[in-house]
């Protein structure tokens, strides 16, 4: 099959032909119909040098399974299917307790040294970005990282929950549990910060305030859902929060990941406010108060995929989707051949453009 391979850390995207195993055990073997552009993987395969290479990346998966493992008993050949970087065990501490998200053995998922590599090149192995490998013709993944979905769900929106819809929606509706009329604050309007402007308008926030730099985005959240946007350029971000709250907000969420961005965040906060983090931005630190955060009754929480629970939530948003309560056409910018995932990561520098997802395999 094609496949975008990173042949070493750093060396961009290059289109080649390598050899996928067939399924055995729990696996699945699906046919990738849309696969999207995340962040993530762009800032593993650019700097992370303790990952293994080469090594196929992208990890929002929408597609159709064509074979199953022996094992697997969930799955049948044509049902359409959401992959995952949620990898769990299922039968750990956590996975039994609906904390799948938290799992204490995700390489139960993968294959152990004594089996064949799902991936190869030439005789030699191919590593899987979190399990999927999803820029690539087909993706062999474990049955535990898929979940099935209705087949009236479009493929390239059913990708983007895979991971920016489960993080941004569920951070909002699964860990802090808005509830109606509470004050929402989202701090980076990309795509994951717009799942979560989805979130707080599905939750009945109010005010859902959203705070970026650039314009095009602000005007984006606006029209999906946000009562107000503040350019965190033009004017002080937590001055605008208080007066729009009347004092402080009861949730900050930041996708944004920078040190004085969640201090700014603390900041906002009302009394027994709650910030998340949810954005990550190698190396930064923030400072904090304790007293302060002591007396305000604050907290602030770290968050993972949303607090997702991969096959409770996401067939939760596709029927959202299709009953026209969670907006997800309005993210996708550009759809892509598999030959320009270099030129689609370009383009995300554009503050116009919110997501990128590759339907031409």
């Amino acid at each position: 099959m094609k496949a975008v391979v990173v042949r070493e850390i750093g060396g961009g995207f290059d289109v080649e032909d390598i050899a996928i195993d067939d399924p055995i055990g729990q696996e699945v073997l699906v046919e990738v119909k849309a696969s999207g552009l995340c962040r993530t993987d762009l800032s593993v395969a650019g700097h992370r040098h303790d990952h293994p290479v080469p090594a196929v990346f992208g990890h929002e998966l929408a597609g159709i399974v064509t074979k199953v493992g022996p094992e697997v008993s969930d799955f049948t050949v044509g049902d359409h299917v959401v992959g995952s970087l949620i990898q769990f065990c299922g039968h750990c501490a956590n996975c039994l307790t609906d904390r799948s998200f938290q799992c204490l053995q995700r390489e139960a998922t993968l294959r152990n040294a004594d089996q064949p590599p799902r991936l190869t090149r030439d005789g030699t192995e191919v590593a899987q970005g979190f399990g999927l490998g999803a820029f690539a013709q087909q993706a062999l993944v474990h049955s535990n990282q898929l979940v099935k979905i209705a087949d009236e769900m479009p493929f390239p929106q059913a990708a983007l929950l895979g991971c920016g819809g489960l993080t941004g929606t569920g951070v909002v509706l699964n860990t802090a549990r808005v509830r109606p009329g509470e004050s929402v604050v989202i701090v980076g309007a990309g795509g994951v910060g717009l799942n979560g402007v989805n979130g707080a308008v599905i939750a009945g926030a109010s005010p859902i305030i959203v705070i970026d730099v650039a314009r095009e985005k602000l005007d984006k959240a606006l029209a999906f859902g946000a009562t107000h946007t503040v350019n965190s350029a033009e004017v002080d971000p937590v001055a605008a929060v208080k007066e729009i709250t009347g004092g402080g907000a009861d949730h900050v969420f930041d996708f944004v990941g920078i040190g004085k961005v969640q201090e700014q965040g603390i900041a906002m906060l009302g009394k027994g406010g709650g910030l998340y983090l949810v954005g990550v931005t190698p190396g930064q630190t923030m400072n904090v108060d304790g007293r302060a955060l002591l007396q305000g009754q604050n907290s602030i929480t770290g968050v993972h995929m949303g607090s997702g629970v991969l096959r409770r939530d996401v067939p939760r948003y596709v029927d959202m989707y299709l009953a026209g309560k969670l907006q997800l056409d309005g993210m996708i910018s550009k759809e892509i051949g598999l030959d320009e995932v270099e030129a689609g990561y370009e383009s995300l520098k554009d503050p116009a453009v919110t997501r990128v997802v590759i339907t031409r395999f």
